[in-house]
């Protein structure tokens, strides 16, 4: 039996995403073990980022100042807006540094089953941001669901008035998938977005 203090930590590991209860043990017991060299650095990095966690008030990123590290950075392309669902959505693209602009989160997505309404999202402050006239392309990088593509079909249309190119995500095959594996969506999406070879 742990004490009430190792089971709340075991208890609170558990309701992380991608951790159920004996990964949360596992990873408890492998602090506990490595005490000096994994559980003092995690809390003092946890402690750190939790007196200094903000949200950035021009694109919606969760960083440890405002604006975040991707709004201040010069290399970026402020006239390129990638607008995203969530933080998760931006750091991912922002891992692949294939995007040199700069980016802005909804805060989820159009949901008439979850309630999720326009006035819900950040799409006003999206659209004050290209009222301001310094913004070239918006690439609406919205996930591949019923809902993404509501929200981005939306946007488009809230948008359309200004002088703007508007771009997609490409959506389709996977690279290294396999045809006969594909739902009939990808793979009419795929069929729909179709280039030239040469």
């Amino acid at each position: 039996m742990a004490s009430p203090e190792i089971d709340a930590l075991t208890q609170a590991l558990s309701r992380l995403p991608g951790l159920g209860p004996r990964s949360a043990r596992r990873a408890v017991l492998h602090l506990l073990k490595k005490r000096e060299g994994a559980l003092g650095p995690l809390l003092a990095a946890l402690t750190a980022v939790e007196a200094r966690l903000t949200d950035c008030h021009l694109c919606g990123n969760v960083d440890t100042t405002d604006p975040c590290a991707i709004c201040v950075d010069p290399r970026r392309d402020p006239r390129a807006l990638c607008v995203v669902e969530e933080v998760a959505d931006l750091w991912a693209l922002d891992r692949s540094r294939l995007f040199p602009g700069r980016f802005h989160v909804l805060g989820g997505r159009l949901s008439a089953l979850e309630g999720v309404r326009p006035e819900d999202l950040s799409i006003d402050a999206l659209v004050r941001r290209i009222e301001s006239g310094s913004i070239d392309e918006v690439v609406l990088a919205m996930n591949a669901t019923l809902e993404g593509q509501t929200t981005a079909h939306y946007i488009a249309e809230r948008i359309e008035r200004f002088p703007v190119r508007v771009t997609q995500l490409a959506h389709g095959l996977p690279v290294g998938g396999e045809l006969d594996y594909l739902d009939e969506g990808t793979l009419a999406q795929a069929l729909r977005a179709r280039r030239p070879v040469m």
